[in-house]
């Protein structure tokens, strides 16, 4: 599917950055078959990281490339990522459709180009998770200065440059809400794709629990290996990132750290988990949508996206952040976890259909441009 009556228009892309196909990622991937012809712009992009689709692509990136560590060690270049989405002058096009959790919907361009954004989150490391991110105990002395220095400066460009969006879309009604605080602007909530033709229910099921996502501070998959470090269940952890070091230096010994999978391998440890383990704050969150799919209910931190994406009829809710309420929402599921209803996922999981993505950004993106045209 593309958008015929856009056919012949100049588009371009923007994606923070691509080193691995997350959630943010499974949204680019359908803006890529949209405009299979567009540009893509991006801070970073590590080669062979992505889905063939986006691979496939015209990727340009920022000189954030090229810095020493640019690849791995990207995230410490946070107070030049304003200036390196800057670089890119967009004005020679007719669309610009940026994918934005970071700086992406920063990018310049003159008024003769229509800019539509798709809101993950504004930049969370600033504003409502800056705690998290940045003043944990193991936080660096010298990231944390730096952190409080460039605050303010990346707070006041986050706000300042969503007036060079013409029309936001966004991921859930917990980042409508961000987007109205932090930019006084309103925005359209189009949830993000799962692909329910790949995720699927299998048969039996085993007796461990499953986290799935990065290492980030907002995920808190330090939370969860200390609570199953206290309750002895055996813990699977798949995927990489900044914490994972320090969650690998506590865990014990039931708890498997599994890395990077293959999309096969994910699928079966989907399949046969007892619950999914979702203890951080998410804007969204995919994972919590792929596992349901799986018939496997979630665990899920009473907050953020989970909240729009997990009931109490195919998952358990936990209230606090604290060690004490994980571990009782897991002895909850280990006494629940034969009774939650195969239809009860199916009517939840259609909704967020991948082809509902689709055609709905196809409607926002031709209906915007046309309006904005008149």
């Amino acid at each position: 599917m593309t958008i015929a009556s856009l056919e012949g228009i100049k588009v371009a892309l923007v994606h923070d950055w691509l080193n691995g196909m997350r959630g943010g990622e499974k949204c680019l991937e359908v803006l890529c078959e949209l405009f299979p012809d567009a540009d893509l712009y991006t801070l970073i992009h590590e080669k062979g990281k992505l889905s063939k689709v986006i691979e496939s692509m015209k990727i340009s990136t920022s000189f954030i490339q090229h810095m020493p560590f640019g690849l791995k060690k990207y995230r410490h270049y946070l107070p030049l990522f304003p200036l390196a989405i800057e670089q890119f002058k967009l004005n020679g096009y007719d669309l610009i459709v940026s994918s934005s959790h970071c700086v992406a919907k920063g990018v310049k361009h003159d008024d003769s180009v229509y800019h539509i954004s798709y809101v993950h989150s504004p930049m969370r490391y600033v504003w409502d998770q800056f705690d998290t991110y940045f003043r944990q105990p193991r936080t660096s002395m010298l990231v944390r200065i730096g952190a409080e220095a460039t605050r303010s400066y990346l707070q006041h460009w986050d706000s300042k440059t969503s007036k060079r969006v013409d029309t936001f879309i966004c991921n859930s009604q917990n980042i409508r809400r961000k987007i109205r605080d932090y930019y006084n602007r309103e925005s359209q909530v189009v949830h993000p794709p799962v692909d329910l033709s790949f995720f699927r229910p299998g048969k039996a099921k085993e007796s461990y629990y499953l986290m799935v996502g990065a290492f980030a501070p907002n995920k808190r998959v330090d939370l969860a290996v200390k609570a199953f470090n206290q309750l002895k269940l055996p813990l699977k952890i798949a995927g990489r990132g900044q914490d994972e070091a320090y969650c690998r230096s506590i865990a014990e010994e039931n708890i498997e750290f599994h890395g990077t999978l293959s999309n096969k391998k994910l699928l079966e440890l989907y399949q046969q988990a007892r619950a999914l383990v979702f203890p951080g704050e998410d804007d969204f969150g995919i994972t919590p949508l792929e596992a349901q799919a799986c018939n496997t209910p979630v665990i899920a931190y009473a907050s953020g996206g989970a909240l729009e994406t997990v009931t109490n009829q195919t998952g358990i809710f936990f209230s606090e952040q604290k060690e004490e309420a994980l571990c009782e929402a897991v002895q909850e599921m280990e006494r629940r976890w034969k009774n939650f209803s195969p239809e009860t996922f199916s009517n939840q999981t259609k909704l967020f259909r991948r082809e509902n993505y689709k055609e709905q950004m196809a409607a926002a993106i031709q209906n915007g441009f046309k309006e904005w045209q008149r």
